[in-house]
């Protein structure tokens, strides 16, 4: 968690999805060290105990709530029981990558469902309150997987430039009423998962030659949500050691 000493969200109350491993455990820290009230979004509980325990032993404070995003109606049930949110992260998602004729139509529904559906039914549940008590802050996580080609990403592609495409609609429908809402498009990061090896290698063919830590993608979030960042809407930050910018 990152040592500040500004905690500028605090009375803040943020909703980060996907929030119990990788990027989206990094960012619910880095709220909470920013001093916001973090609900804490997955769907095992065990691993939501760690990172609550990891704030509330740093002095912030969360909780947890359960919810299978690939089901529209437990995605609504999300919003519902997450009451009233200053800040919505819509980190959760999974990504499958491999060749387009290798993708059964289940897993396809299941893709789009989890990492597109749910942050557009998030944010219309969300969202208008935001816009009536005039201001709010959402942070969608696109990938630089949605802006180059890369072989055997089509279907996550398309996922993630759908964020990047809701992200400039949503402040063009949002951010006139004081609703602030930007992206982040990470590159290759270490999340902890099985596929460090595929993570070192695509970090290598970035311009800083190395994969990111998650914490650095929280870091670029945490700005973002902060009184910092007061006058940037619209706007899809690459995270990707420059890997998008030659």
């Amino acid at each position: 968690m990152t040592d500040t000493q500004n905690r500028e969200l605090t009375g803040k109350t943020a909703l980060v999805t996907g929030a119990t491993s990788g990027i989206g455990r990094a960012i619910a820290l880095q709220l909470a060290a920013e001093g916001a009230n973090v609900l804490v979004h997955g769907r095992n509980a065990a691993r939501a105990e760690e990172v609550i325990e990891d704030i509330e032993l740093s002095g912030g404070s969360a909780r947890f709530i359960a919810a299978d995003l690939s089901d529209p109606a437990a995605a609504e049930q999300l919003a519902a029981d997450a009451g009233e949110v200053d800040i919505l992260i819509n980190n959760a998602g999974f990504s499958w990558f491999g060749a387009s004729a290798d993708l059964d139509p289940e897993t396809l529904d299941n893709l789009f469902a989890s990492n597109v559906q749910a942050a557009f039914l998030l944010t219309a549940a969300l969202a208008p309150a935001m816009a009536a008590r005039g201001e709010g802050n959402i942070v969608n996580l696109s990938s630089m997987a949605g802006i180059i080609g890369l072989a055997g990403g089509a279907a996550y592609g398309a996922t993630k430039a759908a964020m990047s495409s809701f992200t400039q609609a949503w402040a063009a429908e949002y951010s006139p009423n004081g609703v602030r809402v930007n992206a982040v498009a990470p590159g290759p990061v270490y999340t902890g998962g099985a596929d460090a090896a595929n993570t070192e290698a695509l970090g290598k063919t970035t311009l800083l030659g190395r994969a990111a830590q998650a914490n650095e993608i929280a870091e670029v979030v945490g700005f973002l949500v902060s009184p910092r960042a007061s006058y940037i809407t619209g706007a899809i930050i690459a995270v990707d050691g420059g890997r998008t910018a030659v």
